[in-house]
């Protein structure tokens, strides 16, 4: 890379991600809002439909169609690394992992790297950092003073079936304990049989125990059995209040899929157009690649807008993606890859 791109930002930096950047001034701080919700439809929901080979030839052609080279690449790979959520949710999870996620979510990509692409003396972080509610402490303290968001699982992650009293006392203890996101998983019974009525009260009743802090639905695409169900529960879930929907707790055996991602942001968007109210979206589990991170963006972009490309509109939930960007983004610099364990993530 020559020096010339090095010392002036605008060439590695296109100016929307530059006016986009200035979100790390308020670093996981909203941009869109709560979403008060509004009161059950039931025919709105009956009207909703889906085509799935339309929804499929849609995203096929976002690869070729839209691409991203060189510095440009760089400065969109950039950016999404302030839509990451780091997370870790093991079973073998200790305080000092924690910490050391929370370490790479204050400074995710070397400085020498960012010095060459021009970024600046701006921080450069990751939007929050997930943990289960036991380690919300840790990240807490570990971030402090940061504006990194601290997420935390809960409803009975990742399954949701432990019992409703259960999961609401857990959604409250994460938030007196210091969580800022509470991401929840549905009953996906309640999908499943369609009691979209029923799915409603849940989830009305998990944002009523958050208060003042931001809730994301976790809807488990993968296992609702259509994707017509899929837009209903992620419509039904906008309606109950939700201030962001997200594809998957990554533990199933499908995940974020474009497909599913398209129909989860044609909701958003007809919510946003009809009630006034924009709502974020959040993939999740498989998108491991700087190329996917890219493709999704484009969709984000052409189907949300630019407005919804920043932390309070869009979420990366992949903390794999990570390396991958961070190889990427050196090879822009250096010319070569190097070896993915030169960029450990926590």
């Amino acid at each position: 890379m020559s020096s010339t791109a090095g010392s002036d930002p605008t060439l590695a930096f296109p100016r929307l991600v530059i006016e986009r950047a200035q979100v790390l001034e308020k670093k996981g701080a909203p941009l869109v809002g709560h979403n008060p919700g509004i009161e059950f439809d039931a025919g709105w929901i009956d009207r909703v439909r889906v085509n799935l080979s339309a929804a499929e030839r849609r995203v096929a052609t976002l690869p070729k169609r839209r691409t991203v080279k060189k510095l440009w690449q760089a400065a969109w790979l950039l950016k999404a690394v302030t839509l990451m959520d780091l997370t870790t949710l093991s079973a073998d999870d200790t305080a000092g992992r924690v910490s050391r996620l929370c370490a790479k979510a204050r400074a995710p990509v070397r400085s020498d790297l960012l010095q060459a692409l021009g970024w600046g003396e701006r921080p450069l972080t990751t939007a929050a950092v997930c943990v289960y509610h036991e380690m919300v402490p840790v990240a807490r303290a570990a971030l402090a003073g940061t504006g990194i968001a601290v997420a935390a699982v809960s409803a009975g992650f990742p399954a949701g079936l432990s019992p409703m009293e259960l999961r609401v006392e857990e959604i409250r203890r994460s938030v007196q304990a210091g969580a800022t996101e509470i991401d929840v998983v549905i009953s996906r019974r309640h999908v499943l049989t369609s009691d979209w009525r029923a799915l409603y009260r849940e989830i009305r009743t998990f944002r009523e125990a958050c208060g003042p802090v931001h809730m994301k639905t976790i809807l488990g695409t993968g296992q609702l059995g259509s994707i017509g169900k899929v837009a209903k529960a992620a419509l039904v879930a906008l309606m109950a209040g939700s201030d962001f929907i997200k594809t998957s707790t990554g533990m199933e055996p499908v995940n974020a899929t474009l497909p599913v991602s398209l129909v989860m942001m044609r909701m958003i968007r007809e919510f946003a157009e009809r009630t006034g109210q924009k709502s974020g979206f959040k993939p999740a589990g498989g998108i491991s690649s700087a190329k996917a991170a890219l493709t999704y963006l484009t969709l984000v972009k052409e189907e949300l807008g630019d407005e919804w490309l920043a932390p309070g509109g869009f979420r990366f939930g992949a903390s794999r993606l990570l390396g991958d960007i961070e190889r990427q983004l050196e090879h822009q610099v250096t010319g070569r890859y190097s070896a993915t364990h030169r960029h450990p993530v926590g």
